[in-house]
């Protein structure tokens, strides 16, 4: 373990000033009409999970109102394809507790939600979603235990939203080449980039 490693909370909360008044008091239990307005307009959240291998996150995105909210306790993500790796949909069915962080283009505040997912093929609910004559192949319901709307701190520090930390793309190798120089396969990188492109061109939905 390296040296100074803070093994408590004791000693965690030694080095931090309390938390404000504000930001203990605002977490709820259900969505009020701010969150569900900031979800309505949010096309992109990070998805975190925890599996008997460990935790892993995944981005989530669609069109702004892509998040089905079926109640105030309860919202529905679509499952559009993505590498088939399937590592938080195995990760819910180990264990179904959940952290989202939406995010909306401009915005530098957030909002955290905190649940219970499950996975479901309802036609009732996946039939929701229609794209290019496609649905998704599952969806998860996830019932909220604790949402907020979170700081803009982080946003403000990594201006993500401005044009200062913009890098031009040819500053990284394109994917292809990554993925070719990381898993020892025989396909060429040309191959891979083609396969890439067919998939984003006909295999988004």
């Amino acid at each position: 373990m390296p040296a100074h490693t803070i093994t408590t909370t004791e000693a965690l909360r030694e080095i931090y000033a309390p938390a404000i008044e504000r930001a203990r008091l605002k977490s709820m239990p259900a969505l009020d009409g701010h969150c569900r307005r900031f979800i309505e307009k949010s096309p992109f959240l990070c998805l975190s999970t925890q599996g008997p291998s460990g935790a892993d996150v995944t981005p989530r995105g669609d069109h702004p109102g892509f998040i089905y909210v079926l109640s105030d306790t309860t919202i529905a993500i679509p499952d559009w394809p993505g590498n088939n790796r399937l590592d938080n949909l195995t990760n819910i069915l180990a264990n179904p507790r959940v952290g989202l962080l939406f995010l909306i283009p401009g915005v530098d505040e957030s909002l955290r939600l905190n649940g219970s997912a499950v996975i479901t093929i309802d036609p009732e609910i996946v039939d929701h979603w229609e794209a290019n004559g496609k649905r998704p192949a599952s969806a998860l319901i996830v019932t909220i235990e604790e949402v907020f709307l979170h700081c803009a701190k982080a946003l403000i520090r990594s201006r993500l939203w401005h044009d200062d930390y913009k890098i031009d793309r040819a500053e990284l190798p394109t994917y292809g080449r990554m993925l070719k120089d990381q898993i020892d396969v025989a396909t060429t990188v040309e191959d891979i980039e083609k396969a890439i492109a067919e998939s984003y061109t006909n295999k988004l939905y």
